[in-house]
């Protein structure tokens, strides 16, 4: 697995990368991510042990493991919290996340949906999504000046994506757990992250909105790519096409769903039982 270095002009082929905008980055030979040979200790301990992980362009990837398998350090280190001492990460071939500030990365690259919802409580929904798109004005200024043509039209997408827009004039703290979640996930696609990182999304919701938040991230997929970390099998049976397995900071198995379920590691591992018996 290999990826270019940001001074690099030419594909892996050798074929000569066009201009790109700052930022964009090459998806030519259909990746949008590379971990290479990613390590990361702390005090002796590997969180990470040599990790090796690609993600497609448009695709949807659940990742699962037991707890302290690496998967919020995995995500820690894609987003730029964290910086391993050994290995490799680009954005497509020709960026390099490792020499990328936290807040650049969050800025159109990479975007990180935490497991507890973050939103503005006081504020209306639109104007939570309003705060968030990208380049937008400061607290302050969004208060005096209203927004453009071309940004409210961007609300109204974003609204109608996440199925909030009829509520959009409500403060965001009458919303149901669920529906915080979807208008936090919303925030983030108002960023336009080529990339969407969610963790466990569907925690404490109803089962109405579990199979809501499926429909949303299986239609996000394909715009943009939609990393789902979850310990709800029954929720990646409903929306998983491949699957990441890691445990001890490594990847484990990958494949499908059905291959993942009968590989006897992932049995060994989950001790004796399957990933999706649940």
């Amino acid at each position: 697995m290999m990826a270019l270095s940001e001074n690099d002009t030419h594909g892996l082929g050798g074929e000569r990368i066009t201009h790109l905008a700052p930022n964009e980055p090459d998806v030519s030979h259909g990746t949008i991510l590379y971990l290479e040979d990613v390590t990361l200790s702390f005090d002796g301990f590997k969180a990470l042990n040599k990790l090796n992980l690609t993600l497609d362009n448009g695709e949807l990837r659940c990742i699962i493991g037991p707890n302290g398998a690496g998967k919020s350090t995995l995500m820690d280190v894609i987003t730029g919290r964290r910086r391993p001492q050994e290995g490799r990460v680009f954005f497509g071939q020709n960026i390099d996340l490792l020499k990328r500030p936290e807040h650049e990365i969050a800025s159109g690259m990479v975007g990180r949906k935490f497991q507890r919802p973050t939103v503005f409580e006081a504020l209306t929904i639109g104007e939570n999504i309003e705060l968030t798109l990208t380049g937008s004005r400061s607290p302050w200024r969004m208060l005096r000046a209203r927004s453009t043509a071309l940004e409210q039209a961007r609300i109204d997408d974003v609204l109608t994506t996440i199925g909030l827009n009829q509520l959009r004039h409500r403060p965001a703290g009458v919303l149901s757990h669920g529906q915080k979640q979807w208008l936090e996930i919303g925030m983030l696609l108002a960023q336009n992250p080529r990339i969407l990182l969610v963790d466990e999304p569907v925690a404490g919701m109803t089962g109405e909105e579990v199979a809501r938040t499926a429909e949303l991230l299986v239609s996000l997929a394909g715009s943009r790519t939609v990393v789902v970390v979850e310990h709800d099998m029954a929720f990646v049976r409903k929306i998983a096409k491949k699957v990441t397995v890691l445990h001890q900071g490594s990847v484990l198995a990958e494949g499908s769903l059905s291959a993942v379920q009968a590989n006897p590691k992932v049995i060994e591992v989950y001790l004796g039982e399957t990933p999706c018996s649940n």
